[in-house]
Order: structure tokens, then C-alpha cells, then sequence
């Protein structure tokens, strides 16, 4: 069982550990779960702990309900936390400070989209390293129809993402596209019919249960790595991290595991 007892600091995120998989679902359903501030301020605060838990190996966010994944920025504090020039930077430094701590987590994040996935909740499934999704969900990134300004981060994870091609498409249109046209962009990585996805969600949490963590850690520093401008690529790093592998416990056990034909059990040490 994991080792640390996890609390929601707001009783518009839900929070409980499920063997080596933390649950941070978005619990606002009379606003589609729509992010309010209290929501933005949770995840950092969550993402901590997850942190300081050997246990947890996946890291799962997902929306209440059937209608909703995300459906964006809760607009009714709008007039109070974006009506002075002070109260965007509160804002956007509340929602980067989220979006960054998902998306520079060392533990694997995976987004489990049902129904409306929509400005910042896109925002929050493309800070994950993983997108999966039912096929009646919706996606939209309506800020041109908002008037709003989009960070760099943002629009960065998009195109990393999808390419620019389609970022540009996306955004400069705000259209509205479906989970099978998400996935034929990249935009999610699986599609399945609503009733399968608690299967499919299974499916990640059981092999992320079982690999190696420190190797899993080691793609996602390397990967991450790969992503930045080469003058900014820490080689170091990444040698660090596949040395790490090599000399870990892990590593003697996944090889007797093999010579034994017998299934591994990984520690993370």
C-alpha cells in the first residue's frame, strides 16, 4: 500500500492512491469541471507529496462524472482574478507553476479524457506524458474566441506535440475536433468507447505497476532532454540516468528474472 496519506486540499479535486497509481480527479461537475483557483493552487501541493511516495509509480488525472474531463477555466472568477493587470499575473502564475509541476514531474502522469477536454484542460492533458481517451470526448482550444493571451509553455507542449502544423490549425481556429480526430493528430495516444475506458486506464496502471521504475524515469529524463534546444541538452544528465539503470537492483533482478522465466519485481531501487 503507498506510504503516504493523501488529502485534497479543496473539495473540488478528489484524491486517493489505488496500490502503486495516485488518482487526482477534477471534481467541479456543475461547472463541467471547470479549473477554479483553488483547483490550480491543489496540484502543486499533490504533485509534492507524490513525489516524496516510493510507492506510486503513475500518476492519473481525470474529470468527475461522464460529461467532462476538463472544460476550462472557471469563468465566474474571471471578473475578480483577471480584471487587474496584478490579478492575471496571480492567475497565470497559479496555472504555470500547475502546468510546469505536471509536466516536470519525475513520475510517469497519464490523462484519463472523458467528454469535454477544453482550454486549460487541454492545457493539462498535454503536460502529461500520457493521453488516453473515450471516443465521445471533445477538444477545443477556444482562446482566440476569449481574446485571451496564451503562455509560450502552453502553445510549446502543443506543437512538441502535435507539430506546428496542427497547433496552428487548432488554436487559430478554435474549432472543436472529436477523439478520433485527436488521435489521428496525436493529440491523444488511444481512443476507445466510453464503457472500455476504466479497462483501458487498467491497462497503464498495471504495466506501470510492474516495469521498472528507474528505467521508465530514465526515458522520460532522456525524452525530455531531446526536446529542448541542443545548446540546452544535458547530455550528463541523461548518461546519469541509463548508469543509474545499469547499477540499480533492478537491473540484477530483471536478469534473473529473465534467466529464471519468471515474471520481475521491481523495487525502484
Amino acid at each position: 500500500m503507498p506510504s503516504t496519506a493523501y488529502q485534497s486540499p479543496t473539495e473540488r479535486m478528489k484524491v486517493w492512491a489505488d496500490a502503486t497509481t495516485l488518482h487526482i480527479r477534477f471534481n467541479n461537475p456543475a461547472r463541467h469541471n471547470a479549473l477554479s483557483v483553488d483547483m490550480w493552487a491543489a496540484i502543486p501541493k499533490l504533485l509534492a507529496q507524490a513525489e516524496q511516495d516510493d510507492q506510486i509509480r503513475l500518476i492519473v488525472f481525470s474529470g468527475e462524472g461522464e460529461k467532462a474531463f476538463v472544460s476550462g477555466a472557471d469563468i465566474s472568477q474571471f471578473e475578480d482574478m483577471r480584471a487587474a493587470r496584478e490579478a492575471v499575473k496571480h492567475y497565470e502564475a497559479m496555472a504555470e507553476e500547475a502546468l510546469m509541476g505536471i509536466y516536470n514531474c519525475s513520475k510517469p502522469t497519464l490523462a484519463c479524457i472523458r467528454g469535454f477536454c477544453l482550454g486549460g484542460g487541454v492545457n493539462v492533458a498535454i503536460s502529461c506524458d500520457i493521453r488516453i481517451a473515450s471516443t465521445d470526448s471533445v477538444f477545443s482550444i477556444p482562446a482566440a474566441r476569449l481574446g485571451l493571451g496564451y503562455r509560450f509553455s502552453a502553445l510549446k507542449n502543443l506543437v512538441d506535440l502535435v507539430g506546428p502544423g496542427a497547433a496552428k490549425d487548432l488554436f487559430f481556429t478554435a474549432r472543436k475536433i472529436d477523439g478520433t480526430e485527436a488521435k489521428s493528430l496525436g493529440l491523444v495516444s488511444r481512443i476507445c468507447a466510453p464503457q472500455e475506458l476504466p479497462a483501458l486506464l487498467a491497462e497503464y496502471t498495471s504495466a506501470m505497476a510492474n516495469n521498472a521504475p528507474l528505467t521508465i524515469s530514465a526515458g522520460k529524463t532522456i525524452i525530455k532532454e531531446m526536446l529542448k534546444p541542443s545548446d540546452d541538452l544535458d547530455m550528463d544528465h541523461c548518461r546519469r540516468a541509463i548508469l543509474a539503470c545499469f547499477e540499480s537492483e533492478d537491473y540484477a533482478e530483471g536478469r534473473r528474472a529473465f534467466m529464471e522465466k519468471r515474471k520481475p519485481v521491481f523495487t525502484g531501487k
